[in-house]
């Protein structure tokens, strides 16, 4: 596991059975395939992310399968439009980038309450995931998260007996626009306000997130990477 400086955010700073098909009685006459065409529902495409920097767009696909509260939690963040007016404000070059709580003026905003852990869902952080961000308490997520700029195997679950061993809970993968994420990866950094070292230069500001219409979605539902932990 990383040593103390690699944690995303230290303590300081804050399945369904089919049915079984009943048996058609002999009398009763068969449903038009028509009408029966009209009882089958596609499947849902995962809900995808929207988000707007000062650096340029990305878009996020969302694994409600895998971290259903966690996904619930960022997007009632972002719904509420939390996010807006925030900044990455931690990028550590060839690990990750980390936000969603700090003003531009290096002040945290007022977050819902926090929600369990659900890093033991199977999943890697492989390079471009995006997982959410905590204290040394594993059940501490509120509204920051980070994204992995390289495969970061070193942060995924390992057991529960501790901060550590819990790792970090996947709940999504940036589908469009690594590009930008790698352009704000590559940013110098310095000390500035609370922070003692690794705050980009100039601030990444997140100027909005929004949820896309399905219609707008990505085709196809990303395969996440499970995790060679388990």
């Amino acid at each position: 596991m990383p040593s103390l400086r690699y944690l995303p955010l230290l303590a300081a700073l804050t399945l369904c059975l089919p049915a079984f098909a009943k048996p058609t009685p002999a009398h009763a006459k068969p449903t038009p395939a028509s009408s029966a065409a009209k009882t089958i529902s596609l499947p849902q495409s995962p809900p995808q992310v929207l988000v707007k920097t000062s650096l340029g767009s990305f878009v996020i696909t969302l694994f409600p399968n895998k971290a259903p509260k966690t996904v619930a939690n960022f997007l009632t963040y972002v719904k509420s439009g939390f996010y807006a007016g925030t900044v990455f404000q931690r990028v550590i070059k060839g690990f990750l980038i980390q936000g969603g709580q700090f003003t531009t003026a290096l002040v945290p905003k007022p977050t819902r309450p926090p929600i369990p852990i659900e890093a033991n869902n199977g999943l890697s952080h492989p390079r471009g995931t995006i997982a959410a961000a905590r204290a040394s308490d594993p059940n501490s997520e509120t509204s920051q998260f980070f994204i992995n700029l390289v495969d970061n195997p070193r942060l995924d679950f390992v057991n529960n007996q501790s901060g550590r061993t819990w790792g970090y809970a996947v709940f999504g993968k940036v589908v469009r626009g690594m590009n930008i994420v790698d352009k704000i990866g590559n940013l110098p950094t310095h000390p500035q306000g609370p922070f003692s070292a690794d705050v980009p230069h100039p601030l990444p500001v997140i100027d909005s997130m929004s949820l896309l219409p399905t219609s707008q979605t990505t085709a196809g539902k990303p395969t996440p990477t499970s995790s060679t932990h388990h």
